[in-house]
């Protein structure tokens, strides 16, 4: 008999709607399934689209999936700045957007690899503490930049100030902090893939076999 929690076993796929947090996704896996369940890459809460969820014993494996590059599309606001990146915050700044010949500057720069400043509403630990949690508190600080990878970068729409893009990058970027250094912010943020995986699989009652997944990864 399998110990407590490590089964069902395997990588479940989950569609996330704006409003809830990644955490509750896991959460209502986890009681459906009874199993331990794990993630590899969260959403901030107005985002959506694809988590991949890792259930029971397959929660080992987490390493194998966190690393996996990751595609975007992203309605970005050049109009405005906000505190958070997203809809969610206060207006920092308000300006006239870009030309369309600005813009494709501005797009040039971000190709490839850059170096970006960590959004302040994000999870990343300052001094031992969340830096959303200071952020709420009101308290400022210096972020730190991280390296970030585009690989993939295209505009498929430019109007009224506002800039679809779609994007394919390493993980641990930040669509919000490009965003930011493009003049705005992200007003909708949808993941359509984890490496291999794609959103239109995704389906929270089926269990993705642990050999099956891994063979993907390899494919």
């Amino acid at each position: 008999m399998p110990p407590r929690g490590a089964s069902p076993s395997g990588i479940i796929l989950a569609d996330k709607p704006a409003g809830p947090t990644s955490f509750a996704i896991v959460a209502a896996i986890r009681r459906r399934t009874g199993a331990r369940t794990g993630h590899a890459g969260t959403l901030d809460p107005f985002a959506t689209g694809l988590l991949l969820l890792l259930s029971g014993a397959a929660t080992r494996l987490q390493a194998r999936f966190v690393g996996l590059d990751k595609r975007y599309v992203t309605d970005i606001d050049l109009r405005a700045t906000t505190t958070t990146g997203d809809p969610d915050g206060d207006d920092v700044e308000e300006h006239e957007a870009p030309s369309s010949d600005e813009l494709a500057e501005r797009l040039g720069q971000i190709r490839g690899e850059v170096e970006l400043p960590i959004p302040a509403a994000s999870a990343v630990k300052i001094a031992g503490e969340r830096a959303y949690n200071l952020h709420r508190r009101g308290i400022v600080v210096e972020m730190p930049t991280r390296r970030m990878h585009v690989h993939e970068l295209a505009l498929e729409s430019y109007e009224g100030g506002i800039a679809r893009v779609e994007l394919l990058v390493s993980s641990g970027t930040y669509i919000r902090s490009i965003a930011e250094i493009l003049g705005g912010h992200c007003r909708t943020l949808r993941r359509t893939e984890i490496g291999p995986f794609a959103v239109e699989e995704a389906d929270p009652e089926t269990v993705i076999l642990p050999e099956e997944a891994l063979a993907r990864l390899e494919s």
